[in-house]
């Protein structure tokens, strides 16, 4: 009792300060599914013109400002689709992300001394698949003084927490760095929706590491079906005590599965349900996808959310056994 009431005060405090983890969703139509938490009226618009490469992160990148005079950070690679459809995914169920969109192929002008995104940008600066997030100078200046910790913020123990970290382990995304990695290194951070009318949100910063294999250390990847399929069995599991087993890996894997339970489960479930089948398809197929591979993955996240149902199920069944 005396942990809810520190939790509920924590949540009180984070929404007077204007700081929110989540909010209750709308449903989200077709056309949500296609363009993502910015809508198409912010969709990038060419042409392009280059302003530098960034070789922070993994992946190469370049900041380039569109015909709008908007500002994106373009990543290349296969977190390009990954990027692009969870944003989608966790704005349909009541969490922050940016404005991101898949764009196939493209030109950029006036490229130069390229490093890395040598090899994804012709000297011409057509490229092909590419993942274009809006970048917020205001919230980036934000964001180097606000990294959070799975372990330590407003939210620990609350619902809305564990219905994130369900999220993480359903989509296998590994890189959970936080702000114990240090500046520049975290996957967390504050960032403003386009339609938050300004408040911060704590978030999620980078879903690239996602559907691919997030067990053995050595073998974990992104984007790659076939890996997500095979740790898909036995995602979760309930123990006879009533507790979770959760068939993940990553950075901060402790903190991630640590205190998910059935009851959060159930709170992030009557949201899972709202997206079906087409939804998915949609969303994936807007993320670069190709049809086979979006039906497969649209397969495979079913499975692991009928798999959320029956453990949510079998309890209730041992309840009224007993």
């Amino acid at each position: 009792m005396i942990r809810r009431a520190t939790v509920l005060f924590a949540l009180t405090y984070a929404c007077a300060s204007a700081q929110t983890l989540w909010m209750e969703p709308a449903r989200f139509t077709d056309s949500d599914w296609t363009w993502g938490p910015g809508g198409q009226e912010l969709a990038p618009r060419p042409p392009f013109r280059f302003q530098k490469e960034k070789l922070d992160g993994t992946n190469p990148k370049v900041d380039v400002v569109d015909d709008a005079g908007r500002h994106w950070v373009v990543k290349f690679g296969s977190e390009a689709h990954t990027d692009t459809f969870q944003s989608r995914f966790v704005s349909a169920l009541g969490y922050a992300a940016e404005p991101t969109y898949f764009v196939a192929a493209g030109s950029i002008q006036d490229v130069h001394d390229l490093k890395r995104a040598k090899y994804f940008i012709a000297k011409d600066g057509s490229f092909r698949d590419a993942r274009f997030k809006l970048h917020d100078r205001k919230s980036d200046r934000e964001k180097d003084d606000t990294d959070w910790s799975w372990a330590d913020n407003p939210f620990v123990g609350s619902r809305e927490l564990g219905g994130l970290k369900i999220l993480v382990m359903l989509t296998s995304n590994w890189d959970t760095k936080d702000a114990r990695n240090g500046k520049d290194e975290s996957n967390t951070g504050m960032i403003r929706p386009a339609k938050s009318r300004g408040s911060a949100w704590y978030a999620v910063t980078d879903w690239g590491a996602s559907f691919g294999r997030a067990g053995s250390l050595l073998k974990r990847n992104r984007w790659d079906w076939e890996g997500y399929r095979l740790e898909t069995p036995n995602f979760v599991r309930l123990n006879p005590d009533g507790s979770l087993t959760w068939r993940y890996k990553g950075r901060h894997g402790d903190d991630i599965t640590a205190g998910v339970g059935l009851d959060d489960v159930r709170w992030i479930l009557p949201y899972l349900s709202r997206i079906n089948d087409d939804n998915l398809r949609i969303g994936l197929m807007a993320s670069g996808a190709s049809e086979p591979v979006a039906s497969e993955y649209t397969r495979l996240i079913r499975d692991r959310i009928n798999q959320l149902q029956r453990v949510a199920q079998s309890q209730e069944v041992q309840r009224a056994a007993k």
